[in-house]
């Protein structure tokens, strides 16, 4: 019998590496909000320009400042209805410090109390820019779990 050379290639060797360890995992696109494309007339507006609209209200009254470290879970979608992250589908929180994420992020988070989840329409200028790794108006739906 004879034997076939395969060639496995960078990208298949980190799968199965991944698979292995049981670290990889199938990514299904959540469905954007009706309202992606742009915040309702009942959104809050600071004056930065970013928007939000709680979803379901949170049980503290406590604020993280612009420093906290927080745990949360988020999905993220272009105004198109584009899903480009999500930490529900990965199904694990995300845990890290305001001062190091986009400013739309630094300045919402700062509004919410733990258990809220809002909805944020970040623009462009408080995200990645117009020209950035999800260029425009992007649009995060965040539930706040703690904050240190």
């Amino acid at each position: 019998m004879k034997m076939k050379k395969v060639t496995i290639t960078p990208l298949a060797t980190l799968a199965i590496l991944l698979i292995s360890h049981g670290m990889l995992w199938a990514v299904q696109d959540l469905p954007a909000p009706d309202d992606v494309v742009a915040p309702p007339k009942d959104a809050q507006r600071s004056s930065s320009g970013l928007a939000s609209k709680v979803l379901v209200k949170g049980t503290g009254s406590e604020h993280p400042s612009a420093t906290s470290t927080v745990t949360v879970h988020y999905t993220g979608w272009s105004t198109d209805g584009t899903m480009f992250d999500s930490s529900v589908v990965r199904g694990q929180t995300s845990t890290f410090p305001l001062n190091r994420v986009i400013k739309g992020w630094t300045e919402g988070l700062q509004l919410m109390v733990v258990g809220e989840k809002r909805r944020f329409w970040i623009p462009a200028d408080l995200a990645y820019g117009e020209n950035g790794r999800v260029p425009g108006m992007l649009v995060f739906d965040i539930e706040l779990f703690e904050f240190q």
